[in-house]
C-alpha cells in the first residue's frame, strides 16, 4: 500500500516540478503531493512533508506530521517562523554539497590572495601593474564555523598549505586546524586573521556576530568572506571598516534581505564582490537520493534521520 507525503514549496513551478519528478521516481512506493492536492481530511494522515521554503500556514494543515525532511542545509526560516517544536527538522546533509562549498571556499581565497579585486580595477583604468600575492603558506585563513560544510572547507584549504583555523561554539579537535571557542577565542582568533570565511548558521547567538568590536579585531587590510547568512554580519559596520580601509575586501555572497534591492549600495562599492547566493547550491540530483534514502528507512525501520536542535538553531 501506498503511504502519501506532501511536498510544499514557493519554488518557480518549473523547478518545483523537476524536484517532484526525480522524488517519484526515487521513491516509487510513495504518493508526492502538493498541499493542494491533498483534503483536509487526508491531511490529518500525513506523517512526513519534503519542503523548500515552505509558507507556515501551508505546514500547520498537516497536525500529524512526525518529521519535515528540508531541501536545504539552512533551516533558520523554518525555525524562526514558528515550526511546532513536536516536528522533527532534518536539513539536507549532502556530500555533494560539501564538495561544492569547499571549492567555493578555495576558489574565492584564491581570488582574495591573488589581488583579482585590484586587477579587475585596474583594467578598467587601462593601468598594468603587477601585485605580488602573499603565498599560501603566509596566509592566515580563519572560518566561522565547525559543521559538515565548515570542515570540507577547511580540509580543502589545508591541502593548499594555507595556515587555516577555526572557531565554533564548543571546542573541536580537528587533524591540522587550530580550534577556537567562545568570546575570547573568536576575539583571538580574528585579530591573527588574514582572510575571515563565514560559514555560521544564523541563530539568536550569531545574529550581528560580526560586529563593528569583531571586525575591528582583524588586522588591517585583512579581506572577509560571507558564505552562511547576511545577517551574522553588521553590514554598516562592515561598510564603515571598508570605507576607513581597515578592511580591504568583502566578498558577500548572502545578504538579510534577498534577492540583493537594486537600490543596495553595496551593488557599487568597489571593495565588494556581490555574489547571487551561489556558493553551494543544492545538487537536485544527488540531494533526492539522500532524502529517498531517509524516507525509505523511516518506512522500513520507524528511524528519523538526524534532525536539528530546534533551541540551538541547527
Amino acid at each position: 500500500m501506498q503511504t502519501t507525503i506532501v511536498f510544499i514549496s514557493e519554488l518557480d513551478s518549473n523547478i518545483q516540478s523537476q524536484w517532484l519528478t526525480l522524488l517519484r521516481q526515487q521513491l516509487p512506493d510513495e504518493v508526492i503531493l502538493l498541499s493542494h492536492q491533498i483534503s483536509d481530511t487526508q491531511a490529518k494522515s500525513i506523517d512526513i512533508a519534503i519542503v523548500a521554503n515552505p509558507a507556515p500556514k501551508t505546514l500547520a494543515r498537516f497536525p500529524k506530521l512526525i518529521w519535515i525532511q528540508s531541501l536545504w542545509a539552512g533551516v533558520e526560516k523554518l525555525i524562526n517562523e514558528g515550526l511546532n517544536k513536536q516536528v522533527k527538522l532534518v536539513r539536507l546533509v549532502d556530500p555533494q554539497l560539501s564538495k561544492t562549498m569547499a571549492e567555493a571556499a578555495l576558489a574565492w581565497t584564491l581570488y582574495l590572495q591573488r589581488n583579482m579585486p585590484e586587477y579587475a580595477k585596474q583594467q578598467a583604468n587601462r593601468q598594468w601593474k603587477q601585485l605580488l600575492p602573499i603565498t599560501a603558506n603566509e596566509l592566515s585563513i580563519g572560518v566561522l564555523g565547525a559543521g559538515t560544510l565548515s570542515i570540507a572547507a577547511m580540509q580543502t584549504l589545508k591541502k593548499f598549505d594555507y595556515q587555516v583555523s577555526c572557531w565554533s561554539r564548543t571546542a573541536k579537535q580537528l587533524d591540522g586546524i587550530k580550534s577556537y571557542s567562545g568570546l575570547t577565542g573568536l576575539q583571538s582568533m580574528v585579530s591573527k586573521t588574514n582572510i575571515l570565511i563565514n560559514l555560521l548558521p544564523l541563530t539568536d547567538e550569531t545574529y550581528h556576530l560580526l560586529d563593528m568590536n569583531t571586525l575591528s579585531q582583524l588586522p588591517i587590510g585583512a579581506k572577509l568572506i560571507n558564505f552562511s547568512r547576511g545577517a551574522v554580519i553588521d553590514t554598516q559596520a562592515l561598510l564603515q571598516l571598508l570605507d576607513s580601509e581597515h578592511l580591504s575586501h568583502a566578498v558577500l555572497d548572502v545578504f538579510e534581505h534577498e534577492p540583493l534591492a537594486i537600490t543596495s549600495p553595496l551593488w557599487d562599492n568597489p571593495k565588494i564582490t556581490v555574489l547571487p547566493h551561489i556558493s553551494a547550491p543544492t545538487n537536485r540530483v544527488t540531494a533526492v537520493k539522500i532524502v529517498a534514502a531517509n524516507v525509505i528507512e523511516y518506512r522500513k525501520n520507524q528511524i528519523t534521520p538526524d534532525f536539528v536542535n530546534i533551541e540551538r538553531g541547527y
